[in-house]
């Protein structure tokens, strides 16, 4: 796998990215069209990107950052083949080498369906065993998404 890091996305990587967002995110979060995927894009504050390519250069993991209420805040999506083999806790790394406290949002049930029906598996272990810390009364609670805040900090 090849790691690049990017202030910009093109139109052809948005495509691919806002696809994997809809594969592996719970159905209820997922975006109908690229210009709601980008209009979201758009929202953020400063953001910045590393995007996981396999060997015939396809997007199979995204982690972006940005700021949000004075905070730098981030997620991480992989491809489910990609979850389990050390990928997510690389790229990870690579954010916490330039970064000194991420937060983000958390799912932290697995009451979600994806949209190939299969139930989406809540992150937090995995989060958890990255040196993150649970901000249990911290929620996002709205008609979309229950999620808990975790935070990471030197």
């Amino acid at each position: 796998m090849e790691f690049v890091k990017t202030s910009k996305l093109y139109r052809l990587q948005k495509q691919e990215i806002c696809d994997l967002w809809n594969n592996e995110y719970p159905e209820n979060l997922n975006y109908k069209t690229l210009f709601e995927f980008e209009q979201y894009l758009r929202s953020l504050d400063n953001p910045s990107h590393v995007i996981m390519l396999d060997e015939n250069q396809k997007i199979k993991g995204w982690y972006f950052d940005f700021y949000r209420d004075d905070e730098k805040w981030f997620a991480l999506i992989l491809n489910s083949e990609c979850q389990g083999k050390g990928w997510g806790r690389k790229i990870l790394n690579l954010a916490k080498e330039k970064e000194t406290e991420l937060n983000a949002w958390v799912i932290d049930h697995n009451k979600y369906k994806k949209r190939n029906g299969e139930r989406y598996k809540s992150p937090l272990n995995f989060y958890v065993k990255n040196g993150f810390e649970i901000m249990s009364e911290t929620r996002l609670q709205n008609e979309k998404i229950a999620a808990v805040k975790i935070k990471w900090k030197i």
